[in-house]
Order: C-alpha cells, then structure tokens, then sequence
C-alpha cells in the first residue's frame, strides 16, 4: 500500500504541469468547465506537451549555464522548469481562447469555419465593441457601454455605464445613478449592438 501512495505522488507530480495549465485555461477564460473525466484527459494531453518541451528547455538552458551560472540540472530543476512552462502554456492557451487569432488563421487555411469564442453570444459582445440596447422582457429598453456581460444569455448580469432609458420614440430619459446600472442577464430578451 506505501509503494502505490508513492507511486501515485509520482504520478501526480509528472501530471501537474498540465493541470496547471489547464487550472490557468478555465480561471481566465470563460469556457465552462468540462467534465471531470475530460479535465483529466486535457490535463494530460497539456503534460504531454510540456514535457515534449523539457528537452529544448533543458539544452538551451544548460548551454545558458556554459556562460551564466544559474544551477545544476537536477530533479528539482527540472519540476521548477515543468511548472513555469506549465504556467506560461495555459496563459499562452488563454490568449488565444479569449481571441479569436489562432481560428482566423486556421478559417484562412480553410481548416475550420467555427470561433474560439465560447459561445456566439460570448463572441458577438468580444467582437462588437461599441454602445447596446438591452430589450428587456418588459418591453422597455436601456442604452448604455456594456462593461460587464454574462458568459451566457440567461445567467448572471449586464453592468452598464453612461446608461438612459429609451421610450418608444427613441428619447432619453436620464438615469439618476451616478455611474453604472446593473441588469440581471434573464430580463434581457434581446441586444442591439448600435453602430
């Protein structure tokens, strides 16, 4: 029993690069988290990888060390190392799932016609960057700066700065807040992005 604890401390040591990095992914992002057993599977696809990396990080720096003193390359080197790159992959993994570069330039190869955006809701409001309507289930609708919105249209809420009511002629009316409003997402029926 003492050697499969040691033998699974092990394990989890050579995995958590990956779970780190997938840690990083899922606390920057607005993805919702998968399930357990697909977590996993990410975490070790993200520790494969990394430890793919561990040669090319381990020769440059031992070639660094020819000329700087910076240590020996030794077990403990080797899990500071792992846990960095761990770190800057699910940054860097998290840069491009908050934008949409890596999917334009798989769209232009022509390998795929999706977005890395979440979802279309998520995506419209990281595109469109300019003033909304709120049509809200009430028939009454709030212009305003979209500050803050939900990762989905039904959950959480809408915080907006500079925001007046619209009548139905399209006159303002003056909110008394002095600075934001907030709008619970499942008032919300429809959003116009205005030009």
């Amino acid at each position: 029993m003492e050697g499969l604890s040691t033998e699974l401390i092990n394990l989890l040591f050579q995995l958590m690069p990956g779970f780190l990095a997938a840690w990083v992914l899922y606390g920057f992002t607005a993805y919702p988290k998968p399930s357990q057993f697909e977590r996993i599977l990410q975490a070790l696809i993200f520790s494969f990888l990394i430890k793919a990396l561990l040669p090319i990080e381990k020769f440059f720096l031992v070639w660094v060390g020819n000329y700087f003193l910076i240590g020996l390359w030794d077990n403990d080197a080797q899990i500071f190392v792992t846990t960095i790159t761990g770190l800057l992959f699910g940054l860097v993994t998290c840069y491009f799932a908050n934008n949409d570069k890596f999917y334009a330039f798989a769209r232009k190869c022509k390998l795929t016609k999706r977005k890395a955006y979440p979802s279309e809701w998520f995506g419209a409001f990281s595109e469109q960057i300019t003033y909304v309507v709120l049509h809200l289930t009430d028939n009454r609708r709030i212009y305003g700066w979209p500050e803050q919105w939900p990762s989905e249209p039904k959950n959480g809420h809408f915080v907006l700065s500079n925001a007046v009511w619209l009548n139905k002629d399209d006159t303002e009316i003056v909110l008394v807040v002095e600075e934001k409003i907030m709008i619970a997402a499942e008032a919300v029926e429809m959003v116009e992005f205005v030009k």
